[in-house]
């Protein structure tokens, strides 16, 4: 007789022996404007950010939302932290459906448009609510635009995380930093042979130690204050010593044993809109339950203390602008997108 395979066992979906990872890049293109140039127009309550809190490419838009002050104009979805060959699920909702959406899976916006949708259901993504269907699920873009297009709702106090003097050298740096660390860590992860592991491992930690040295000029990677860069590195830097250095075997050290990096890890973990979006437990259990090619155990280490991103760091030793000319910390997060106060050690108060 034969055996049905269950549908949640994801093995094979990462590594593919003998092979190097190679991630599909192709995303919905499609832009949301406010000058009139795409189909789809900056609205308040118009668009829903489908993310999880688990995911480094989501975590970045929670992060730029959060310091543009987009929360009341952007509502969020919160996909939890595993999914199976599908999609994303909204089980962390009353119901297991998105109270707005009103859907069990992310899979079911994609498939409102794009009956056929043929590649990855991938968070994060904006849905437009009256449709239910996905406009976007460009995570290179979404962050660019929610800095540049969504102006008429940034919060008073906003910082300018795209400054246009130094666009072209941002955009430089984010696309390095692009495919050799942030997906850097994943080349190294998902490589299906020693030889592909050994020469994603080699550019991986020259990437980090071309970033230890410039952290070592600067308190931010632009100068004296945060920039979009800072937003795409960070979710990175934030997951590497619990799940990357090991889970990935991206291990000849500890990102806490290199000094500018850690401390500057530490410094953002810290600054209001970074570390109070991060959940560790969902981060923990996406890589190790999802991903059976490298755990099939699917345990969950206990590990690490994340109480050492509370320690104190020494990047106020440079010369500091963190919000930019008028700007101001955002305010602490909504009461309903709170982190589980056991999911982090920053134990945050709503408003």
């Amino acid at each position: 007789m034969k055996m049905e395979k269950d549908p949640n066992d994801q093995t094979g979906s990462y590594v593919h022996a003998g092979e190097a990872f190679d991630r599909d890049m192709n995303y919905i293109p499609d832009r949301i404007t406010s000058d009139g140039s795409s189909p789809w127009h900056v609205e308040a309550g118009r668009y829903r950010l489908a993310v999880s809190r688990a995911c480094p490419w989501a975590n970045r838009t929670i992060i730029s939302r959060r310091l543009l002050g987009l929360e009341d104009a952007i509502s969020m979805a919160v996909a939890g932290p595993t999914h199976d060959k599908r999609s994303w699920t909204f089980d962390l909702d009353p119901g297991g459906k998105d109270p707005v959406l009103g859907i069990e899976r992310l899979q079911q916006a994609y498939f409102a448009r794009y009956p056929d949708y043929p590649r990855g259901i991938t968070v994060p993504a904006m849905v437009d609510v009256p449709t239910g269907g996905v406009v976007t699920n460009d995570f290179n873009r979404i962050t660019l635009d929610f800095a540049t297009q969504w102006t008429d709702f940034h919060r008073e106090g906003a910082p300018d995380l795209y400054p246009e003097a130094q666009r072209g050298e941002i955009d430089e740096l984010n696309h390095w930093v692009l495919h050799h660390v942030n997906n850097g860590v994943y080349k190294t992860g998902f490589a299906g042979s020693q030889e592909t592991y050994e020469k994603a491992y080699t550019d991986l930690w020259a990437s980090l130690d071309a970033l230890e040295d410039r952290l070592s000029r600067s308190r931010y990677l632009m100068g004296p204050a945060l920039t979009e860069a800072d937003v795409r590195l960070f979710p990175t830097l934030v997951r590497f010593d619990p799940v990357y250095h090991s889970h990935f075997k991206a291990n000849r050290q500890p990102l806490a044993s290199m000094p500018n990096l850690w401390n500057y890890t530490k410094d953002l973990f810290q600054t209001p809109g970074f570390g109070d979006t991060v959940d560790f437990q969902h981060i923990k259990e996406h890589y190790y339950v999802v991903q059976t090619d490298l755990n099939p155990t699917q345990i969950v280490p206990l590990g690490p203390d994340t109480s050492i991103f509370l320690e104190p760091h020494d990047r106020d030793r440079f010369d500091t602008d963190t919000w930019g000319p008028g700007g101001t910390a955002p305010l602490p997060p909504k009461s309903d997108e709170v982190v589980d106060p056991a999911h982090t050690p920053l134990h945050p108060t709503g408003r």
